[in-house]
């Protein structure tokens, strides 16, 4: 195991969420991540809901951050306008929008009965 190599891998990881968090759409998920963690706190999820939450809300960190990485990639191959890259571009933000609304589901799912019976 070579540790220096792992050390240098977890710098380029943090340097990667860093660019991340330069994203306008980052931000949203962020606040929208943050929102969710306070509501979970005050109607007191269970275990089991907690991990639900985390998983999705994980996934859609995850889809953004590659949605992030192929828009990039995208632009340093062509900066002008082609349609395949522009089909490539709308392909990944859909995969966000997919798991975006996921999540939006799940979230009713898990977070309307405790709201209403708090009512």
């Amino acid at each position: 195991m070579n540790v220096p190599k792992m050390l240098r891998s977890f710098k380029y990881a943090f340097q990667g969420i860093w660019v991340l968090m330069q994203e306008n759409n980052a931000r949203f998920h962020l606040f929208a991540t943050v929102v969710v963690v306070l509501t979970g706190l005050l109607v007191g999820l269970s275990s089991d809901e907690w991990a639900i939450i985390s998983i999705i809300v994980g996934l859609v960190w995850v889809a953004e951050a590659f949605n992030t990485a192929i828009e990039k990639l995208c632009d340093f191959v062509s900066t002008e306008h082609h349609p395949l890259i522009g089909k490539v571009k709308d392909l990944s933000a859909g995969a966000v929008l997919i798991i975006s609304c996921i999540a939006v589901i799940i979230g009713i799912i898990i977070f309307l009965p405790k709201i209403l019976a708090n009512l």
